[in-house]
């Protein structure tokens, strides 16, 4: 994917950040532990979990997506996608949640549909869209 000159990813500020939280809350558990409150550890554990998991996705499916000229780059835990513009489709969906507007970017490819927030992206999905639409144009 180097030679893609266009990449997102999950910012790495946000990604150590993750790191440092994830072995905060296992201090935690093994705290809890130590002194026997079980339902302290039940708590950090599953924080834990999910926190770590955050972070261990973030940290090994880098970049998350990247573009080109002949098309996209769309990396899951699944593996690396690659999707030429002529059959892929890219679209901005807009939901309203708890008096917000969450803005995500849909790549849809043949019978695959990729979804990616501002979290997976590191940027706003709607700055994303204009840069992908440039480099279509260009292929």
């Amino acid at each position: 994917m180097d030679n893609y000159p266009t990449s997102w990813a999950p910012r790495r500020a946000l990604v150590v950040s993750a790191w440092a939280v994830t072995a905060l809350l296992l201090i935690g558990v093994v705290a809890d532990a130590l002194t026997g409150d079980r339902g302290g550890l039940v708590l950090f554990a599953l924080a834990t979990v999910a926190v770590g998991a955050f972070a261990a996705h973030s940290t090994l499916v880098r970049p998350r997506l990247a573009a080109g000229t002949e098309g996209l780059v769309a990396r899951t835990l699944g593996g690396t996608h690659r999707l030429p513009w002529a059959q892929t489709r890219t679209r901005l969906r807009t939901t309203r949640r708890l008096g917000r507007d969450g803005v995500t970017l849909e790549v849809e490819h043949e019978d695959e549909l990729y979804v990616f927030g501002w979290l997976d992206l590191g940027e706003d999905p709607r700055d994303v869209l204009d840069v992908l639409s440039t480099l279509r144009a260009r292929g």
